[in-house]
């Protein structure tokens, strides 16, 4: 869609805007493209006739990566609005019969926790809205995203990302689950989350540079495999606080590698229209 000619000044395009939102959540031209359908160069020409149209500069470079200058960051605030408003009237003129299912991702350790509160949510804006769950790591669901084949994704973000809704900070815990002598052993026997979770990095990186043995017993993406093993005794693990559920106890060893802090986010496709996404985002996630 052109930008409109009013006066001799250009109205900024709802897919440029669109694509400008698709970046700031990813962080990158490249993943913006994939999860907006379009080449990174058309994105990249976007984003230059956003700047010519509201005559500042909207993009710093930093080394080899692209961040948002003063004014970039100031256009968030607005794009996401105009997004809003214009989704929010598209949602109220679409006729909700026949609607297709809203598809989410989530990875395993929030399911029990944060998805419920996300649907009831939901339910509440939208009580006839068909959902379907996937459950996979973060990794996993920013490609399901890029793809197209999910509307909403719950994610895992490092603190200093822009990406997604703020749904809750959280930090990383070492637990047992009733066997404290297992985090005194010489060897500490570990249950951990797959190898591109951040709290399996930094437990491994941790214990590495304190010098401290340890063996991976076992590694798995799925919340319910690790809760059986640590309650089996087999070793402790490194689970977000927010996970922590009946059984789970804290380590008391305060040695132990500190974990980090995380924000756990709601990514929006940017194709995702047919519910109104952008509006209870903006007013409900946002300020859970």
């Amino acid at each position: 869609m052109p930008p409109i000619l009013i006066a001799n000044e250009y109205l900024m395009d709802i897919d440029a805007l669109r694509s400008f939102i698709a970046f700031v959540d990813t962080g990158s031209f490249t993943r913006a493209a994939k999860q907006i359908f379009r080449t990174q160069g058309a994105v990249s020409m976007q984003m230059k006739k956003l700047e010519e149209e509201t005559g500042r500069c909207l993009f710093t470079k930093e080394g080899r990566n692209l961040s948002l200058t003063d004014d970039g960051r100031k256009l968030v605030s607005y794009a996401r609005r105009i997004l809003a408003l214009h989704d929010e009237a598209l949602g109220e003129f679409s006729l909700t019969a026949g609607m297709q299912p809203l598809r989410i991702g989530c990875p395993d350790d929030y399911a029990q926790e944060i998805f419920p509160d996300l649907v009831t949510m939901l339910l509440e804006e939208y009580p006839h809205l068909p959902i379907r769950l996937l459950c996979d790591n973060s990794s996993g669901l920013r490609q399901a995203l890029d793809q197209g084949k999910l509307d909403l994704a719950i994610l895992t973000r490092a603190p200093d990302k822009e990406e997604g809704y703020l749904l809750r900070h959280d930090h990383g815990v070492w637990v047992h689950a009733g066997f404290p002598e297992l985090q005194h052993q010489a060897v500490l026997p570990l249950v951990l989350y797959e190898a591109d979770c951040k709290f399996h990095s930094s437990a491994v990186d941790g214990l590495e540079k304190q010098g401290q043995r340890f063996q991976v017993l076992c590694a798995s993406s799925s919340a319910t495999a690790i809760k059986s093993l640590l309650r089996r005794g087999i070793g402790i693990g490194a689970l977000a606080s927010s996970t922590i559920d009946a059984g789970l106890e804290p380590c008391t060893r305060s040695d132990l590698p500190t974990l980090p802090m995380v924000d756990i986010v709601l990514a929006v496709a940017p194709t995702l229209t047919r519910w109104s996404a952008h509006r209870w985002p903006e007013n409900s996630v946002k300020n859970a």
